[in-house]
């Protein structure tokens, strides 16, 4: 019998196959961008190995919850400022993104050796046609505050106990998701094709970017909500029991909230 309220994890070999694997991903990319053949196939076995252990490591997490019942409430509060620390770190990750934006778009001058001129008080630079905010921009805008209603809506259903409707406000959820991922690349596609692209300018640069990793963290959001949607299928959520449903719905308001910083800033008023 345990004399405390405490998880303590069992040896697990994915901590250091994961911390090796991120290492030759890195590695790979560093070979990849110095365009070594060995980057091309170090790069996608070693981050194709990231997946398969985080697939793994969460599968443990998932059965020490459900099977082991090692998730008490002291266990939930660590779990918690953990993925609270989580998310601070990713704002802090865009914040990077947005102060570069700002630096060059404030202070429009001469940078990085001449690569990218900029005339002062001229922004976005001379010949960059920029996106039209109120087209696809306000598209993808109006989805993600819409996915922010139902994932709501879920995590509500969830607490009443309605099981049926938790799904089904998840499965809207993921297609509204995958929508907003499907009209950012139509939108990067057009923008290509009239010669906006990342080399052009350090507008584009910063452009995509941040706008980049934002699709990035919605793509990671979306198989998040739908790693929920079939464990709520399998009944592994109900209304005192549900903390991996609660941290996506976190993540997924924090990717709405970033959104609108970016929709603000980067389309309408691009400084």
């Amino acid at each position: 019998m345990k004399s405390h309220p405490y998880h303590l994890v069992n040896p697990s070999a994915w901590p250091i196959l994961s911390s090796f694997a991120a290492l030759f991903t890195c590695f790979g990319a560093v070979l990849f961008m110095h365009d070594y053949h060995i980057g091309k196939i170090l790069l996608p076995s070693s981050f194709a190995l990231i997946l398969l252990f985080m697939f793994l490591w969460w599968k443990d997490v998932v059965k020490e919850a459900q099977k082991d019942k090692a998730h008490t409430l002291e266990v939930k509060t660590g779990l918690k400022i953990g993925m609270s620390l989580f998310i601070i770190s990713e704002i802090m990750f865009f914040f990077a993104f947005f102060f570069s934006f700002f630096h060059v778009s404030i202070f429009p001058v001469d940078i990085l050796d001449g690569e990218w001129p900029v005339k002062a008080g001229i922004w976005p630079p001379e010949g960059i046609k920029t996106i039209n905010a109120w087209d696809v921009p306000f598209m993808n805008t109006l989805i993600l505050l819409l996915s922010g209603t139902t994932v709501t809506w879920a995590h509500f259903s969830l607490l009443a106990n309605k099981q049926k409707d938790l799904v089904r406000a998840l499965g809207y959820t993921i297609m509204l998701g995958a929508l907003f991922t499907a009209f950012q690349i139509y939108e990067y596609v057009h923008a290509l094709h009239h010669n906006f692209g990342f080399k052009n300018s350090v507008y584009g640069a910063n452009f995509y970017m941040a706008t980049g990793f934002h699709g990035f963290h919605v793509i990671v959001g979306t198989i998040f909500l739908t790693v929920c949607y079939f464990r709520a299928r399998k009944g592994h959520f109900n209304e005192k029991h549900h903390l991996g449903f609660e941290f996506a719905a976190w993540y997924w308001h924090f990717v709405d909230a970033v959104w609108l910083f970016l929709f603000t800033v980067v389309y309408i008023w691009r400084v």
